[in-house]
């Protein structure tokens, strides 16, 4: 799959405070990504917030990569499963900017 990027250990991060928002409210969303990607469909990841808080457990249930106005998107849509407890959303938030996000304070 040239040109294809995997994201493994989906980090679902939200760009989109109006997608979140949706997520939240409705139970379900869709994100757009620049870039073709393989999201795992199926899959229960972390969402985080546009400033990186793990804010819900989510389950990818569609992946659409297509070339729109010359642009590669990739579609993600996703059910909520449950938002998290602060507790653990405190913990998850904790990882994921040693994990993911490059914020080593250690």
């Amino acid at each position: 799959m040239m040109g294809f990027s995997t994201e493994f250990n989906s980090v679902c991060k939200f760009k989109s405070e109006q997608e979140l928002h949706e997520l939240l409210e409705y139970g379900k969303t869709a994100m757009v990504k620049k870039g073709l990607r393989v999201y795992p469909t199926g899959q229960k990841v972390i969402a985080y917030t546009p400033n990186n808080k793990a804010i819900a457990i989510v389950q990818i249930t569609a992946s659409i990569a297509e070339i729109v106005e010359n642009e590669e998107v990739t579609k993600v849509e996703m059910d909520l499963i449950r938002k998290l407890t602060e507790e653990e959303s405190t913990v998850q938030t904790a990882l994921a900017h040693e994990m993911f996000f490059g914020d080593h304070t250690g």
